[in-house]
């Protein structure tokens, strides 16, 4: 597609101020939930996907998971979907591009692409530009966001390392490039400008607020594994404290009930009482 007409959910990545925001659920509920705030555009989290079936995250132990979940959210049509593949569960470029033509096909519009392995070590900058242009290739209406995790591992002095990936990844034909752990203003606001594509940025708590990274140029803002670990967190809360007699801790927002979340399901409707069964 051309750059004077883009995809909807590229177009999300080019409103001038206003970075997309992009939650990420784990599954059809949580998806659901954030649908219903009006968020346009909802990205899955691998960690989310991973913990949830007992496997570990960045280990492409998860590609079955995480295809079930892409078939199950993917054809709402209440929300663009983004799909977490890890480094494409293979380090054949032909099975990755393989993959996103099956996720094109659930109803996802994007997948995040990274170079990190389980190992703690970066692929190849030449494999994961490989990766990029046989998925280009396979589906070209996937917005393809190639991740370098430069930041997040071991590497001395990442500056030069992101810039020369993300070049390649550019080149390999990536729609858009992400750098979770980039936290420096200065760093964000100059790498900003040395790129042709939207840059994505992970959320810290620590870090920029969504306006800040607004002004320095980011295109799009995404929340990885912390809601679902905030749920995680939530849920102890609780049942510690009832189990010490105590009343549930607030969790700051209206608790949804059963009725509600059963109305969630989308092959059958909820139920008209607003009992808890289970």
């Amino acid at each position: 597609m051309s750059a004077s007409a883009p995809t909807p959910f590229a177009a999300l990545h080019r409103r001038a101020g206003e970075p997309l925001l992009l939650p990420n659920a784990w599954d059809h509920a949580s998806a659901a939930l954030l649908a219903e705030q009006g968020f346009p555009a909802i990205g899955t989290t691998s960690l989310g996907v991973a913990a949830a079936a007992g496997l570990p995250d960045g280990a492409a132990a998860t590609r079955t998971e995480t295809l079930r979940l892409a078939r199950r959210l993917g054809r709402t049509g209440r929300y663009l979907l983004s799909v977490d593949v890890e480094n494409g569960f293979s380090d054949d470029p032909e099975e990755v591009a393989a993959l996103a033509v099956e996720l094109a096909g659930a109803g996802a519009v994007g997948i995040n692409l990274e170079d990190g392995r389980a190992d703690d070590t970066l692929a190849p900058a030449a494999l994961h530009a490989a990766k990029i242009a046989a998925v280009k290739a396979a589906a070209p209406g996937l917005f393809v966001n190639a991740r370098t995790d430069t930041h997040w591992l071991a590497v001395p002095d990442p500056g030069p390392e992101t810039g020369r990936r993300l070049a390649a990844y550019q080149e390999a034909g990536a729609d858009g490039v992400f750098v979770p752990g980039l936290t420096d203003p200065s760093a964000i606001e100059e790498l900003c400008a040395t790129l042709d594509v939207p840059l994505n940025i992970l959320y810290s708590p620590a870090g920029p607020t969504v306006p800040h990274l607004a002004d320095l140029g980011v295109s799009r803002v995404s929340l990885g594994s912390l809601l679902y670990r905030t749920a995680l967190a939530a849920a102890v809360a609780g049942a510690t404290a009832i189990r010490a007699g105590a009343p549930a801790p607030s969790p700051g927002a209206e608790v949804p009930g059963y009725a509600a979340v059963q109305a969630f399901h989308h092959d059958r409707p909820g139920p008209g009482a607003a009992s808890d069964r289970g």
